[in-house]
């Protein structure tokens, strides 16, 4: 069981020029400011990252980008997630490859949700590397596929490489505990932008992988609850709440992460690729006025 995974593990989006071409240098620029927020780790090519949207060179050409600038002791999970198992194992030793720590997988789509099958697909996935492969648990990613806990329990008992879960299925906290009852060697993380954050870390959380333009916040949160400090992380919690709450709303959550790393002046342009769901002008101007209010500053948080 990897040591490595544990904590925050910040998701990152892909930058784009304005023609929607890869913006490698804010890439480089991503990966350097995430790495000096004092995350644990960082994911690419998730969600967020919207890996389907990019082509198998494009996938390719972010890994090596992201590796580059993230160096050796910062280490990298990569998602892979394919709608094959032949499709996700190639994705996933081109990561392992290239150097990733971890992969990240959600289920195929199926016409029908079979345990069995998941199951499957997963075991091949895991003996055909030799890095964990974090299972991703998020229906609405997934066509609405559900995964019990008794099949996330039982896929950490048949092997050791499949024990690290990025839950998503709400309600988070509540999974947690229902989980790991069944199978205490799960380690899991949060996610769902962390709006459950520290519900799920009382759960038994190890941490969070999300994606969160204010990396530290979360990281300050984590830290203050691995020390004992419950008050100290509920403290900053319920001070932040607000904005990771407004930053995850659902179908404009990429884009309102992609404007506030450009407002932070990580990333060149806001660009998604389309197709996409855009903010308008009164939501950009609510979200300033939020970030004023909580005394966040376009370049750094208090």
């Amino acid at each position: 069981m990897s040591t490595v995974l544990t904590g925050v593990f910040n998701i990152t989006p892909t930058p784009f020029l304005a023609d929607g071409a890869i913006d490698h240098a804010s890439l480089t620029r991503l990966t350097h400011f995430t790495r000096d927020a004092g995350v644990n780790g960082m994911t690419i090519l998730g969600v967020l990252g919207e890996a389907d949207k990019l082509t198998e060179a494009e996938r390719d050409a972010v890994i090596e980008t992201t590796m580059a600038a993230a160096g050796k002791d910062f280490p990298i999970c990569i998602g892979t997630t394919h709608p094959g198992t032949d499709g996700c194992i190639a994705w996933s030793r081109r990561a392992q490859a290239l150097g990733a720590v971890a992969v990240m997988v959600a289920p195929p789509k199926l016409a029908r949700s079979n345990d069995a099958a998941l199951h499957r697909h997963y075991v091949a996935v895991a003996e055909a590397l030799d890095i964990p492969v974090v299972v991703q648990d998020f229906p609405p990613a997934v066509g609405g596929i559900t995964m019990s806990p008794e099949l996330i329990a039982g896929l950490a008992k048949a092997s050791p490489k499949l024990q690290h879960l990025k839950l998503e299925d709400e309600p988070s906290p509540m999974k947690v505990s229902q989980v790991l009852a069944l199978n205490p060697d799960v380690r899991i993380f949060g996610g769902l932008g962390g709006m459950m954050f520290l519900e799920e870390l009382r759960h038994g959380a190890i941490g969070t992988m999300t994606g969160f333009a204010f990396p530290e916040i979360l990281v300050r949160i984590h830290r203050a609850f691995a020390a004992g400090d419950i008050d100290g992380a509920t403290e900053i919690f319920y001070k932040y709440c607000p904005l990771i709450r407004f930053e995850n709303q659902p179908r404009i959550n990429l884009a309102l992460r992609k404007h506030i790393y450009h407002r932070r002046g990580v990333i060149a342009t806001p660009r998604v690729r389309a197709p996409f769901s855009p903010v308008d002008d009164g939501t950009l101007a609510d979200l300033d006025d939020l970030m004023t209010r909580l005394g966040l500053q376009p370049t750094a948080a208090s």
